[in-house]
């Protein structure tokens, strides 16, 4: 029998396997697929919550704190595995702020780095920028990490630790008397006293089973990408809900559309020609360029993006950590840390009744 049994192989999934294995747990991951290859990989890697004063006090914190620890979590990563999940603090310009002193008093009371540009300094900033705009709000200590690299040496610093199951759906969660017993997957049945479901999207469809599900659905998203020059694009940039994300090769990104099609993960060609115009009002020089790929993801959306953290009303051993919406990459060291703090009885790093399964959200 395993100690902790983790559904889900998603970065959320991988950073909680390595929390509690770095704890001394007995864990087991379960995934129906490849690790990290469905939202975590096809997502932008921004360690920020886009337009982040929108966001309730939940979502921030959990972004907060993983953003002090990023730095050092991806350099502990590439000396364990020798791949580098390339965390790059490249800043972020925001060039539409609709409401500049709300974002102001934001960050004041966050203490967070923010200013206004003017004109002459967001053409020093991004001499390539095409949209015209009499200010900006920029972030200097805004960073990214390129997410698929991340999830790569996430599964090779838990490799040997953790019994990792790949291309095995979990069907059922077995639970008897009121507590979690197991799985039973594709290929039998797998005995575990704690189970943690981090399986983003598809969570609600395995709980709805036990009578009481999360609010969390599918949310597709559309990125593509430019096969640019280094230097060509310096920083992140946001512009109408749209980012353009600059990678230290050159390559460029663009994204990221929200459509409600539920479990349809295909690309459209309408998204990919409004992405495209947006990215080369953006910047023209993209005209240009080569479009090397385009694809789509599934996100967990969830109500206010509040992820799902914390115990399954009354099934004792069962846990979630799921529905982090556009937020998983920022606010996943935070999650792992949290679930692992509550699942081994350890004092929390947050307060957990803001993550809670019957939480208010609206």
């Amino acid at each position: 029998m395993t100690k902790i049994l983790i559904i889900g192989g998603g970065v959320i999934g991988l950073m909680t396997a390595r929390e509690l294995a770095n704890a001394g747990a007995k864990v087991t991951l379960v995934e129906m697929g490849s690790t990290g290859k469905e939202s975590s990989w096809a997502g932008g890697g921004i360690l920020s919550p886009l337009y982040p004063w929108r966001y309730r006090g939940a979502v921030t914190a959990l972004a907060s704190w993983s953003q002090r620890l990023y730095p050092d979590y991806c350099e502990a990563l590439f000396e364990e595995t020798g791949v580098d999940p390339e965390y790059n603090r490249s800043g972020m310009m925001i060039l539409d702020p609709d409401a500049p002193d709300l974002a102001l008093n934001w960050a004041e009371t966050e203490q967070a780095t923010m200013e206004i540009l003017d004109r002459a300094a967001i053409a020093d900033k991004e001499p390539g920028l095409g949209v015209d705009t009499d200010g900006a709000l920029w972030m200097p200590e805004i960073a990214q990490i390129r997410n698929p690299r991340l999830t790569k040496a996430l599964h090779a610093s838990i490799n040997k630790r953790v019994e990792m199951r790949e291309r095995e759906e979990v069907l059922d969660l077995r639970v008897d008397d009121g507590r979690v017993r197991g799985v039973t997957t594709t290929t039998g049945s797998i005995e575990a006293e704690h189970v943690i479901v981090c399986t983003g999207a598809w969570t609600a469809q395995l709980l709805e089973k036990l009578g009481r599900k999360p609010d969390i659905r599918p949310v597709r998203g559309q990125m593509i990408l430019f096969y640019a020059k280094p230097g060509q694009i310096r920083h992140l940039s946001l512009y109408r809900e749209r980012y353009v994300i600059p990678r230290k090769d050159g390559r460029v990104l663009i994204g990221s559309t929200l459509e409600e099609a539920g479990f349809e993960k295909r690309t459209t060609a309408e998204a990919k020609e409004e992405l495209y115009r947006v990215a080369t009002e953006m910047f023209p020089l993209l005209k240009r360029t080569p479009i090397e790929d385009h694809w789509a993801g599934l996100r967990p959306g969830s109500p206010s993006g509040i992820p799902y953290i914390g115990p399954y009303p009354e099934v004792e051993g069962l846990y979630v950590n799921a529905g982090h919406f556009r937020n998983g990459l920022v606010t996943g060291p935070a999650s792992a840390r949290l679930i692992a703090d509550l699942v081994l009885e350890r004092e929390p790093i947050l307060p957990p009744s803001a993550y809670a399964l019957d939480s208010a959200r609206t």
